[in-house]
């Protein structure tokens, strides 16, 4: 937008005595978020300017250092083309005008005008800063005029921006008192715009709110003497061409965008908003020595596989469930130097008569859930005393999850029932009496609208020519690989698929269900509630894949593969900052690391034992630590390598042997037996005896590893 005849006049002979108010581009205010009046200006100013605006100019400050010169002028410079530069796509224009109104932003008032002089650019018209002013001293009547004349045109933008002024003229009057006047404005302008007839009434409404706080509260809204006349500007900004009114701090806005940019294409991002030093001067790039990806502490006492984990929402303790009948809640040194940090078994929860399948803290960690085929435990997680078993279900319990606001918790199981349960362990409700699937696993959205659960669908049965059904169709167990389970003799041959099941939390009816290939082990929900992180086994079908689903559009936006898993229950997590990452076990022995958003393989980390990693939990506290477990009957610990560990001779994690490898001492018990196959197997309690873990049964001294003990790395 260039200068015209009469501003060039004024412009290019400008002395810069009279300039406007710092930040035209956003509500009056302090500028730089300080005071207005600063000792120095841009660090070496002599005057007690105001961020540039005060009367004292360029010109008086050139008179200082040559006494006697005449006032400065500034020269319009004129430059060929249109473009920024001859190989760029950027319009000079639209450059100059955004560095303008950057400058007028922070309180640089007078080098704006220099350049608004120099360029021949202004940054705004004089009709634009008039409407603008018109909205901040409530001339609402000036304002609606002003919207045709920057460029709204008549039809639905025009009478969306005139309702929306009509609604703060309205509110406003209600503030005051001025309940004729309100009515007015209703009745002669919000009604004839055809809002809806819903919002419409909500409007009406308020005219029975008892004092102008109680308005303010059932609006969410601040008042004349708050935000509201800022935040209708930017309202208003939607439905004015940007080239006429600049959108509000629009280069910070491309900044930030160019930096979320950077952020997305790093594929090791995993700084927390709060540590982030950012920098205009390079490209943002992520240390891959910064990543998690090195054994810190291996975690041994366990008797058998340990096949699940979960930490605490503080992050200070991580509870284990292992075949041994046993959960653990380990304590850890979070604020301690990983090289130093000690992890100790604060409560060895014995009281199972099953394996332990699945543990789940409270929202305020004070109980821990473990689930031991049907039954249910509740624990005082700062006592490890048990406080309740619960036995709703009549097969084996496969998940246990929290509702977000901690007010109890729902549970889900291969008998087909998914009950939702207070947080003292009082049944409160069910899904009807069954659901469609065997519930392998199930989450609640932390938006607290949805339940997403994943599991086994029982095809109806077919019997053989001649031959007669040996099992009802609801107590058959099935595998996901089309044949049916029975005894001697003909057998019904029965199939079976997986399906994802997204149910309305308050209503508790199935919004959709949504069928895929291969059996489903587990389900994780991002923390914005738009994705499902699913884990899909490849026996006797398609590759094992994990797919991140898109719960509104209920489509598949990636896959991560790389990974194996055929037999047994693996499950995966989102992990590090945002949820940058996927993490998963396999049944190779290994740890796999996705950059989520591009599918990427980052990691495969190599140190557990033979048979599965079963289970992966992120630290929801240190972004820079996760914990695994395994078959090995291990728990370990994974963190960035400090600095002094990086040299080539110390990225070597050491074993029992003291060499490049770990030694399990319990090498060749191939962790086998427990996954897929346990939930249609008979019931577990055919385990001898009851586990015995605890701190005097803790792994061979001549291992290298104990409670807490690190690696050799360190």
């Amino acid at each position: 937008m260039r200068l015209t005849e009469s501003d060039r006049d004024s412009a290019v002979s400008v002395s810069l005595d009279s300039v406007l108010d710092a930040g035209p581009s956003f509500a009056p205010g302090p500028s730089n978020g300080h005071s207005r009046v600063a000792s120095k200006g841009n660090g070496f100013t002599h005057h007690p300017y105001t961020n540039g605006s005060s009367k004292p100019s360029i010109g008086s400050d050139l008179d200082e250092r040559a006494p006697g010169a005449p006032r400065s002028s500034v020269a319009r410079v004129s430059l060929p083309g249109r473009r920024l530069y001859d190989d760029s796509y950027v319009d000079r224009e639209e450059f100059v005008r955004l560095i303008i109104q950057s400058l007028r932003d922070v309180g640089y008032m007078e080098s704006a005008a220099t350049l608004e002089a120099e360029s021949g650019y202004i940054m705004e018209t004089p009709e634009v800063a008039e409407f603008r002013r018109c909205i901040l001293d409530a001339s609402w009547e000036s304002a609606e005029a002003a919207l045709v004349r920057l460029g709204v045109t008549e039809g639905e933008g025009l009478w969306d921006a005139k309702f929306l002024i009509a609604k703060q003229k309205y509110l406003e009057h209600l503030e005051a008192g001025k309940i004729t006047a309100a009515l007015s404005v209703l009745r002669n302008e919000l009604a004839p715009l055809n809002p809806e007839l819903d919002h419409l009434h909500a409007l009406s409404s308020l005219m029975m709110c008892s004092d102008p706080s109680d308005l303010r509260h059932q609006v969410g809204w601040d008042g004349a003497g708050g935000t509201s006349r800022r935040r209708l500007l930017m309202d208003l900004q939607r439905y004015i061409p940007s080239s006429v009114m600049i959108p509000q701090r629009r280069f910070a806005t491309l900044l930030d965008q160019a930096r979320a940019y950077q952020q997305s294409r790093c594929l090791y991002h995993n700084v927390p908003l709060r540590n982030q030093s950012y920098s205009l001067y390079t490209d943002h790039q992520c240390d891959r020595n910064a990543f998690p990806r090195v054994t810190t502490a291996v975690l041994s006492v366990h008797e058998d596989e340990v096949w699940n984990l979960e930490w605490s929402h503080n992050g200070k303790y991580l509870a284990t469930a292992s075949k041994d009948r046993t959960a653990i809640i380990w304590r850890v040194e979070l604020d301690k130097d990983p090289r130093y940090r000690a992890y100790s078994p604060e409560f060895i929860l014995r009281d199972h008569e099953f394996h332990v399948g699945c543990v789940s803290w409270s929202l305020d960690d004070s109980i821990l859930l473990t689930a031991s085929e049907h039954r249910i435990t509740l624990w005082n997680a700062r006592t490890g005393i048990r406080v309740r078993i619960l036995e709703q279900h009549t097969d084996v319990v496969t998940a246990l999850s929290w509702l977000p606001d901690g007010s109890g918790f729902i549970s889900g199981g291969l008998d087909r029932k998914i009950i939702l349960w207070d947080a003292d362990g009082k049944m409160r409700d069910n899904w009807g009496r069954t659901t469609p699937i065997r519930v392998t696993d199930l989450m609640v959205t932390p938006d607290f609208t949805r339940l997403v659960a994943v599991g086994m669908y029982d095809l109806p049965p077919t019997i053989p020519a001649g031959g007669n059904a040996t099992q009802d169709a609801g107590a058959a167990g099935c595998t996901g690989t089309g044949t049916g389970v029975g005894g001697g003799g003909t057998s019904t041959s029965r199939g079976s698929e997986t399906r994802i099941i997204i149910y309305d939390l308050a209503t508790k009816q199935p919004e959709s269900s949504i069928r895929l290939e291969g059996e489903l082990t587990s389900v994780k929900i991002s923390q914005d509630s738009q994705y499902a992180l699913i884990n899909r086994a490849s026996e006797n079908g398609p590759p094992a894949e994990i797919h991140l689903l898109d719960l509104s559009t209920e489509q598949v936006v990636r896959k991560y593969t790389g990974h194996s898993q055929s037999k047994h229950v693996i499950r995966s997590c989102f992990g590090g900052v945002e949820g940058n990452f996927v993490l998963s076990g396999s049944e190779d022995g290994n740890v796999y690391i996705w950059h989520r958003d591009t599918g990427a393989l980052l990691e495969v980390l190599e140190g557990h034992g033979d048979g599965s990693v079963n289970s992966v939990a992120w630290n929801p506290v240190n972004e820079r630590m996760f914990a695994s477990c395994s078959d090995d009957k291990t728990v370990r610990i994974w963190e960035a390598p400090p600095p002094d560990a990086l040299a080539p001779s110390a990225l070597v994690t050491a074993g029992s042997d003291g060499h490049g490898h770990t030694e399990d001492p319990r090498d060749g018990e191939n962790g086998k037996g427990k996954g897929k196959g346990r939930w249609d197997a008979g019931s577990s309690a055919s385990l001898s005896s009851l586990a015995g873990a605890g701190p005097s049964s803790l792994s061979d001294t001549g291992n290298g590893y104990g409670i807490g003990s690190t690696t050799a790395l360190f």
